[in-house]
């Protein structure tokens, strides 16, 4: 008896989205984003890792540092069948799904191309008002503040508490880091 019709009930049906490139982000394990893009790049995926340089002076010496400008997070574009190598790597801890490709990837080509521009970009701790800083810089180093104000990019206004009193100081926004 010759059969009349295909059984794909062993097969499930193809899937449309497969064949899809789409932008991920990976959320690594600590100081591993490097290591995931070596990972991907040997296995020919395509990774956006965005580096700035970091300058440091050490006894006179200066040493320059590649360091991500989003520490624990590399962009990934791979087919929907790609995810699940990588996510079984040692160095991712959760790939995420980005919901609004276009914008990200326009997002992601300005700050890039910042980069290559060699402006110089920063990641912008969310620094404004109620929030507690340390100071890193200047002649108030290490001392904890709350945020009171700010300005725009240049300037924020400190509430800093001692003996019960508050004075209000302006210190550069660069020299101020999440407490």
């Amino acid at each position: 008896m010759q059969a009349t019709g295909t059984n794909f009930a062993s097969e499930p049906p193809p899937n449309p989205d497969d064949d899809r490139i789409e932008w991920y982000v990976a959320h690594t394990r600590p100081r591993c984003e490097k290591k995931l893009v070596d990972y991907c790049q040997r296995e020919g995926f395509e990774t956006k890792l965005p580096l700035y340089r970091s300058v440091k002076k050490y006894r006179g010496k200066t040493a320059v540092f590649l360091k991500p400008l989003f520490p624990g997070y590399v962009f990934l574009r791979l087919l929907r069948r790609q995810r699940q190598p990588v996510f079984q790597s040692d160095y991712v801890a959760n790939l995420l799904d980005v919901p609004d490709q276009q914008e990200f990837e326009a997002q992601l080509h300005d700050i890039l191309f910042a980069l290559d521009e060699e402006v110089d970009v920063r990641l912008a701790p969310t620094i404004g008002p109620g929030v507690r800083v340390r100071i890193r810089n200047g002649p108030l180093q290490g001392m904890e503040a709350w945020v009171e104000n700010r300005s725009g990019m240049a300037e924020v206004l400190l509430r800093l508490d001692f003996i019960g009193q508050a004075a209000a100081v302006k210190v550069n926004a660069e020299d101020l880091e999440l407490a």
